[in-house]
């Protein structure tokens, strides 16, 4: 079960993607941002246009999270942030702080950059918070939003219970763990 757009009001998180280049890591985005609770996804470029018209060679949004969670095309990512939301870059550059030590804004705006590029100077200039993922090498595009969410999610106050498995297990997970 994907989570709905509006599951968290109070904590809102948006992504900004800039001029993402393939369809599988925009899916990969799509269905991060339901597992996560994001509620919009902005981007600009041509580049995930001319590959949408390409079409798909696999399907990763399975879950069909695009159907639910707003994806909008914009000429201006910082033209986009939501009022009150904190800009926080996420890219491999030096003087960012690392994933680990970053505390995350109550209502923030992601930006990633595309998959064979980096974030502008300009809104890198602008943000508030510049963050990388401590890795050997750089992640895709899909794979660095998941990571930079989960971390969002793991240090936030969100309840973890069985009920919060259950609501996200799909149909086809029925196990548990047996008492000892």
């Amino acid at each position: 079960m994907v989570s709905q757009a509006n599951d968290n009001p109070t904590n809102p998180a948006y992504i900004g993607l800039v001029n993402p280049k393939t369809l599988s890591n925009v899916d990969g985005v799509m269905r991060a941002s339901g597992c996560y609770r994001v509620e919009g996804v902005f981007y600009t470029g041509n580049r995930y246009e001319y590959a949408k018209r390409a079409g798909r060679q696999f399907e990763v949004d399975t879950q069909n999270v695009a159907a639910v969670i707003p994806q909008v095309k914009t000429e201006d990512l910082l033209a986009s942030v939501p009022k009150g939301a904190k800009v926080v870059c996420v890219d491999l550059v030096v003087g960012a702080t690392p994933l680990p030590e970053f505390t995350h804004p109550e209502h923030a705006f992601y930006v990633f950059g595309p998959e064979d590029g980096t974030i502008p100077q300009h809104i890198i200039d602008a943000s508030d918070s510049v963050v990388y993922v401590p890795t050997v090498g750089c992640m895709n595009l899909a794979a660095s939003v998941n990571v930079l969410l989960y971390d969002r999610l793991a240090k936030s106050s969100m309840q973890t219970s069985d009920e919060l498995i259950k609501q996200s297990r799909d149909n086809n997970n029925r196990t548990s763990v047996k008492s000892r």
